[in-house]
């Protein structure tokens, strides 16, 4: 059977979350898609908060939201589900400030959990994470345009940030250069992790669409969007899949009920043996009660629909397979 490498969008486990896990099972986060987490061969995650109990909300600039978990139950919940790579370039990583956000770092490597996109310097935060799906080894690039303070430092920790919009701020610079520091690891598949743009909007810009191609063109094998709260399009470009948002997968926020922010997907990209993306499954779910579950079928049926729509415009024709999707894709890298 051919490698699976699961992405999600948004896993939040703090605020609501984090309250209704201190009186259930640590796993209960997962609902009915616990399963399916497991039989992955792999999964990379956006982690929507810090892991601590400590620190000091973030008042240095304004904040509407701020996201903490409990680490001895968020930490357990991510293995249990096989996490094997948390993309921590967001803006929420330093919502309880620098202490929290360095037991964050602390606590994921000591469980074992690889993480890119935050870290105690710039250098760091840069820095690629690597992790085994099957025999395929993958490695990820992590970062944000969201919460420019967040951003780390040379001497300060924070966030891999960068400006997507403006071709003057160096972005495309200081991307290479973490491009160059994953293939230097010699992987097998490289996956760029990106948290970008605002809530709640259904497409993305030209300016994402252009920098995803550039992507590609550098050697990216899978783009992972994340941040709108809302799955976006997917495209195709030269044989590498580019999901623009993969929307939320768990968290306790308040649903729009017509973007519908608590429905998306699984998504599991099928590998060959030495790492060729193949195909794209999008398999539909659904938040409630702080956790994520399996969609019914009308749930189901809505999410098919949409994203179809919603991928159209880029030449994207899925086929049904179950409730849910698939893409063929594939090629050679460029």
């Amino acid at each position: 059977m051919a490698p699976r490498l699961g992405l999600t969008g948004d896993v939040m486990l703090g605020r609501n979350v984090d309250e209704r896990q201190a009186r259930r099972s640590v796993t209960t986060v997962w609902g009915d898609v616990l399963e399916r987490l497991q039989s992955l061969d792999g999964l990379l995650v956006n982690l929507e908060c810090c892991l601590s109990t400590r620190g000091t909300p973030w008042q240095r600039t304004r904040r509407a939201f701020r996201f903490r978990a409990d680490p001895e139950w968020a930490l357990p919940a991510l293995d249990a589900a096989g996490v094997d790579c948390c993309a921590l370039a967001n803006n929420h990583v330093l919502d309880f400030e620098e202490e929290a956000l360095l037991d964050t770092l602390d606590r994921l490597d000591e469980t074992g959990i690889a993480r890119a996109g935050a870290g105690r310097t710039r250098e760091t935060a840069f820095a690629p994470a690597t992790f085994d799906v099957d025999e395929v080894t993958v490695a990820i690039v992590s970062v944000t345009d969201n919460t420019p303070e967040y951003a780390a430092t040379e001497r300060t920790p924070g966030t891999a940030y960068v400006d997507i919009e403006s071709d003057e701020s160096g972005t495309r610079e200081a991307v290479a250069a973490a491009l160059g520091r994953a293939r230097a690891t010699d992987p097998d598949l490289l996956v760029t992790s990106l948290h970008w743009g605002p809530n709640m909007v259904t497409e993305p810009p030209d300016s994402f669409r252009r920098f995803a191609h550039w992507l590609v063109e550098q050697g990216v094998d899978v783009v992972h969007g994340h941040s709108a709260h809302v799955f976006q399009g997917i495209e195709v470009y030269e044989g590498r899949p580019i999901l623009y948002d993969t929307g939320d997968f768990v968290d306790d926020y308040a649903v729009d009920d017509e973007l519908r922010n608590d429905r998306s997907f699984l998504f599991e990209v099928a590998l060959t043996p030495t790492g060729e993306p193949t195909s794209l499954r999008l398999r539909p779910t659904e938040i409630h009660d702080c956790a994520v579950h399996g969609a019914g079928p009308g749930v189901a049926a809505w999410a098919r629909k949409r994203m179809r729509a919603l991928s159209a415009p880029f030449g994207t024709d899925f086929e049904r397979a179950g409730d849910g999707l698939v893409l063929e894709v594939g090629g050679t890298s460029p």
